[in-house]
């Protein structure tokens, strides 16, 4: 089985004077290129202005048409073009597909001028041709694979910068920066309405737990958010369709999060995230650390009066509960989790009773021991309002684990 004979010296001349001639009509040649790309796809023309697709055209085609005359020339300036190129069409955001395409073209129409011009003047250069093919088109692969490349590390980067950028704009926003120009630039990048219904989310997010990630779970629900992380908890900037409420956005990350939330009250524009984060972040400070869901601030403003207070709070403490935490610390739990469970009953003995498991004199006993304790009555209004915020403010404020 014989092989292919090699090239010799007169091969490479006839092959570098069939290079020669495509060079002399590169003009020509680069119009015609120009002409299949517009007509494969109005992209280009839209991404690349015409001068300048022109001139880079007509470079590219002949860097590489002498690639093809001086196979073995060294460094391969085919590749360093194509890697600058690839570089810059990321930049303009022209697809990928497109500038491979626009590439293969490229090669597609050298090769078939080269084989006009060797069938038409000179048949003794069509076999020397047909010797060379093999190279012609692994240089084309090889410019292919590089422009590539260069493209998708240049988009990856450009990709991280702009990530990086948005997320400074975002932190602008949350640390309540007024700075000229930030919210329309922030609406801009994050594709955020600058005027509309906005809440922050503050979740004390330690482990998803499997769990469907949040941007996920609120696509298609009115609800649209966007995600910071700070050291302990997790900041959400929530964009909220007209007719989607607090109670719904909670819901819908209460299931989700592992951990408690607190959301603010709804803000009127980019521009009060600031103070919506401030309040997020106080509606999570009233959750106790193993408390679950998410609560809304407006709900929780005794809660949050306290613990916005740390020193009040303590005073509040040791004035109302002196005496009961001088108790034994079981005798005391049990005082503090009928109160609780009253509270929560809104003031029926009955339905206390009934998630305390005990009789209803039982919690009677418990409280009038604790009105003793405390020198105050739960039936004096006063008095009551300083018991329950007491208890808060022991319930959020006794563990350094309670804050945020």
């Amino acid at each position: 089985m014989g092989g292919r004979r090699p090239r010799t010296g007169h091969d490479w001349k006839l092959l570098a004077e069939a290079c020669g001639g495509l060079l002399e009509g590169l003009p020509d040649l680069v119009d015609e290129y120009l002409r299949r790309l517009a007509a494969h796809s109005p992209t280009y023309a839209r991404v690349i202005p015409h001068d300048q697709h022109w001139q880079e055209a007509q470079e590219a085609m002949r860097i590489g048409i002498e690639a093809i005359r001086a196979p073995r020339a060294s460094p391969r300036r085919d590749l360093e073009h194509a890697e600058q190129l690839g570089r810059r069409r990321a930049q303009q955001g022209l697809p990928l597909d497109l500038l491979v395409h626009a590439y293969r073209q490229a090669g597609q129409l050298v090769w078939e001028r080269l084989v006009e011009e060797s069938s038409s003047r000179r048949p003794e250069r069509l076999a020397v041709l047909m010797l060379s093919a093999t190279m012609v088109w692994r240089a084309v692969d090889e410019q292919a694979d590089t422009v590539s490349e260069a493209y998708r590390s240049t988009e990856l980067e450009l990709r991280r910068r702009t990530d990086e950028r948005l997320k400074a704009l975002l932190d602008a926003l949350l640390d309540g920066d007024r700075s000229p120009g930030l919210t329309s630039r922030a609406a801009a990048g994050l594709d955020l309405p600058e005027q509309g219904r906005y809440a922050v989310v503050a979740l004390r997010v330690e482990r998803r737990d499997g769990r469907e990630p949040f941007h996920r779970l609120v696509q298609g629900s009115g609800v649209r958010c966007v995600w910071r992380m700070r050291a302990d908890y997790e900041l959400g900037v929530a964009s909220l369709a007209a007719d989607t409420g607090l109670d719904a956005l909670a819901e819908l990350l209460g299931s989700a999060a592992p951990g408690p939330g607190g959301v603010s009250p709804v803000v009127a524009g980019l521009a009060e995230l600031g103070r919506a984060r401030r309040l997020a972040e106080l509606a999570l400070r009233t959750c106790p650390p193993d408390a679950s869901g998410i609560v809304r601030l407006d709900r929780r403003m005794p809660a949050a009066l306290v613990v916005s207070q740390p020193d009040l709070a303590e005073l509040l403490v040791s004035d109302v509960f002196a005496a009961l935490l001088a108790l034994d610390p079981a005798d005391r739990a049990v005082l503090l989790e009928t109160l609780d469970a009253w509270l929560a009953c809104e003031g029926s003995a009955g339905r206390a009773a009934g998630r305390l498991y005990c009789h209803r004199n039982t919690v009677f006993n418990r409280l009038r021991r604790l009105e003793q304790l405390t020198s105050r009555s739960l039936s004096r209004p006063r008095d009551l309002t300083e018991i329950a915020l007491a208890l808060d403010a022991h319930r959020l404020t006794s563990s350094p684990s309670g804050t945020t």
